[in-house]
């Protein structure tokens, strides 16, 4: 620890609300990852945006973490400063739209994305359905744009909020954002979502919670979720489904140590025990070999691997 950065950074928030060592497995939905340098969570974009100038300006890595829900960590942990997303930088505020069928939802980044799809149910507002079962905050999902059965954060949003790599705020719309599939432009840059603006459909509450009752349902019926994992492990390759691949490929319950690819959903890497990123990345390589040897066609991981110096990329040699 840099005791002289740990003191400016205490002078931006709290110091406790600066955690140093913290496990970072604690905040990941795989329960991976080593300890962080230093854990920060901020009470404003404000905070955050001088977090952010602060780690810039003495050369220290930063990394935004929402609710972990497609993360793995190195065993080693994390370099530098990981900033917590979440509350309080979860508020909600809905207000008319710009025609008596559309409402407007401005949310801050850290809100859930189960709660947003929740609150606009409750308020009679269609769209966000798809949303009501995964797990994450609101900007990782505008980060990764999040989908399911046929929804995606791209069909609802307007704009976004950032704090640019100058530290000043600014606005993107939907067009900039350039967003395809669990792709978005804040994949290539330093931008930070600190919050945004989405646009949905008056609708029927009452059908609107059967359609989310019913998304749920199926979640619950094809995919593991009484194991701790990322989501899903790779993205779909272009004409092609990557856990159809997997399961064709016989790896349903292949394993390396306790990481282990769901006998329920082949999309799935599961942690059964005391799973390592060791494991976990063999066994995404190992899926990726045997895949393509039998079909000629490569994974591309959807989880981001994060290394102790630098994000480290599950390719080809």
């Amino acid at each position: 620890m840099d005791f002289g950065f740990y003191k400016e950074l205490t002078k931006i928030v709290p110091a406790e609300r600066v955690l140093l060592d913290e496990p970072l497995k604690n905040h990941t939905s795989i329960k991976l990852g080593g300890p962080a340098e230093y854990f920060v969570t901020p009470e404003n974009s404000e905070q955050l945006r001088k977090i952010l100038f602060l780690t810039s300006e003495n050369g220290v890595d930063c990394y935004i973490l929402g609710n972990g829900t497609n993360i793995i960590f190195s065993v080693k942990g994390y370099k530098g400063v990981v900033v917590k997303m979440g509350p309080p930088q979860d508020i909600i505020t809905i207000s008319e739209g710009e025609d008596p069928e559309h409402a407007m939802i401005r949310v801050g980044a850290g809100a859930s994305l189960i709660g947003l799809a929740m609150k606009a149910a409750e308020a009679g507002l269609t769209g966000l359905e798809f949303a009501a079962g995964i797990p994450g905050t609101v900007g990782g999902a505008i980060y990764m744009n999040a989908g399911a059965y046929g929804g995606e954060m791209k069909d609802v949003l307007k704009d976004v909020l950032v704090i640019n790599s100058l530290g000043r705020y600014e606005n993107f719309t939907v067009k900039q954002l350039r967003m395809g599939h669990r792709y978005s432009i804040l994949q290539e840059d330093t931008n930070v979502v600190v919050g945004a603006t989405i646009i949905l459909s008056r609708g029927d509450k009452e059908e609107i919670y059967a359609k989310i009752r019913d998304l749920n349902g199926r979640r619950r019926d094809k995919q593991p979720l009484e194991y701790p994992s990322a989501g899903s492990t790779f993205k779909r390759p272009e004409g092609y489904f990557a856990g159809k691949l997997i399961e064709d490929a016989g790896l349903k319950g292949y394993r390396v140590g306790d990481m282990m690819i769901s006998e329920k959903h082949a999309g799935f890497m599961i942690n059964v025990g005391e799973g390592t990123t060791k494991d976990a990345i063999q066994l995404i390589m190992d899926v990726q070999d045997k895949v393509e040897e039998k079909f000629g066609v490569f994974l591309e991981p959807e989880v981001r691997i994060i290394g102790y110096h630098e994000v480290v990329e599950v390719h080809r040699d």
